[in-house]
């Protein structure tokens, strides 16, 4: 079904940066979309309107209780000027599981899909050709019903905006350092860790900025009841070689169910690579590590795609990979994860979307 999208042009567009020297999330683009929900009324108002604040009363339940969810993920300008997206029903299918879990309304999906791509085409020229660089697409809702009592909203707006973004990490594909965190929990099963909601990440602020006073670039998150099982690396899902077995902890209740995860482990099923999804503990990690099995590790995101784990520090030992230097199979995913983005290699799954008028 296509739907009717209200469209207000900006009439004051804004100079484009340099494609050359991008950050992650400081550039926004001319337009965004916006729907509303009321209770009675559903989901309603379909519009593309030109990027401006926005008005909230200081009760909107979002201030209060911290109903909201977001999504991330990217277009991308190929070389012969076709634009990509990579996976985006996959992005739309978790918003909703995330909706439903902070009991939010759940969204049109077909809706969704219309409104990214109308969006992205309307600011396509916005879209940067650098090694690298890509548009990210950040689709968020948020309660904001005036009222300060604690149930569910019955009103929320859910929002689409578009940000021209470079590499993630300043490091980019070379090995981050990586802390294993000994006193914070992100999540436990049965709680929202597999929600993609803001709390999740306010509550890991202060670990990370921890972190990165010690001198490295994230978090490795153990689980909240033993303390022992691997979760997440900050905001991505982390994958370990040992030996010639490639080891990703399982999904729990308490681990984001990532694009790019779910695309690496297909990726390496198709690459006859032996691969597991299962519990394993830092003990594990550190023997594999003694013993010369821990042979690579790496996360993976959307806003990262691949990020090489080059150390990790647990109980004051730092535990070197890969010479700490970036692995023949970290580059390899890498490389064809953003080949297939960009469309400069075959894509034999489908995943990529291309988006015309």
């Amino acid at each position: 079904m296509v739907h009717t999208i209200a469209i207000e042009p900006t009439t004051n567009k804004k100079p484009k940066p340099s494609g050359e020297r991008l950050e992650f999330g400081t550039v926004f683009t001319d337009h965004m979309f916006m729907l509303d929900y009321d209770e009675g009324k559903g989901w309603h108002d379909p519009r593309i309107v030109p990027y401006q604040p926005i008005e909230l009363d200081p009760a909107a339940k979002v201030f209060h209780y911290g109903q909201t969810v977001f999504e991330g993920l990217k277009a991308y300008l190929t070389e012969d000027q076709r634009t990509l997206l990579f996976r985006p029903n996959k992005n739309i299918e978790r918003l909703n599981l995330s909706n439903h879990r902070l009991s939010i309304p759940a969204l049109d999906e077909e809706l969704v899909m219309q409104a990214i791509s109308e969006l992205v085409l309307i600011d396509r020229d916005w879209i940067p050709s650098e090694p690298g660089t890509s548009l990210y697409i950040r689709p968020f809702v948020f309660a904001t019903e005036p009222l300060l009592g604690v149930a569910p909203s019955r009103q929320y707006k859910f929002m689409i905006i578009l940000s021209v973004v470079g590499s993630y990490y300043q490091e980019g594909i070379n090995p981050v350092s990586i802390y294993v965190e000994p006193n914070y929990v992100r999540a436990v099963t049965g709680g929202v860790g597999h929600a993609k909601t803001a709390g999740n990440y306010a509550a890991g602020l202060k670990a990370q900025e921890e972190a990165h006073e010690k001198g490295y670039s994230q978090v490795l998150w153990l689980d909240g009841v033993h303390r022992k099982y691997i979760e997440e690396v900050g905001s991505m899902n982390v994958f370990f070689k040992l030996g010639d077995t490639v080891v990703t902890p399982a999904l729990n209740g308490s681990i984001l169910n990532g694009v790019t995860r779910n695309s690496v482990l297909e990726l390496l099923r198709h690459w006859n690579i032996p691969v597991e999804e299962r519990a394993l503990s830092i003990d594990e990690i550190a023997e594999a590590h003694r013993s010369g099995q821990l042979i690579e590790a790496f996360g993976t995101g959307t806003a990262a795609v691949i990020s090489p784990i080059g150390a990790l520090e647990w109980q004051e030992n730092k535990m070197v990979i890969h010479g700490g230097t970036t692995g023949e199979l970290s580059k390899r995913v890498y490389d064809t994860i953003t080949g297939i983005q960009r469309g400069t290699m075959e894509d034999p799954f489908g995943w990529t979307v291309e988006l015309s008028r």
